[in-house]
């Protein structure tokens, strides 16, 4: 497995983005996410993207949830975004995915008792 990385200035700049990145490493893999709001902000909103979106898709609901005292979790899946892209299709599988964000939310960041917003 070989990641691609798109380079930052290509998201320089965007409209309605004023997050700045932060990234876990996963392997070969940088996660990108945005997190933001109180770090003991509960509930947590966990704002996950579909196919073939990334983390921008939420950029309306982040200052809301913020504004309401909610720390807000939206990650880049491996493949989107600011995250690495792998470079075999067939490193592209739902079991992988499900690895890879089961690891950073639970196992990383430790996650609990998130209010999931989900897209596609």
């Amino acid at each position: 497995m070989t990641p691609l990385r798109t380079p930052d200035e290509r998201f320089a700049a965007l409209p309605g983005w004023p997050w700045v990145p932060r990234y876990t490493q996963h392997g070969p893999w940088r996660v990108a996410r945005v997190d933001e709001g109180p770090p003991a902000g509960a509930p947590v909103a966990l704002c996950l993207h579909g196919n073939p979106a990334w983390g921008y898709l939420y950029r309306h609901m982040i200052p809301a949830l913020v504004a309401a005292g909610h720390r807000v979790i939206a990650p880049d899946l491996v493949g989107f975004g600011r995250s690495d892209k792998p470079t075999e299709q067939s490193d592209y599988t739902f079991a992988r995915h499900v690895d890879w964000m089961a690891e950073l939310l639970f196992d990383q960041l430790d996650l609990r008792d998130v209010t999931f917003f989900g897209q596609d």
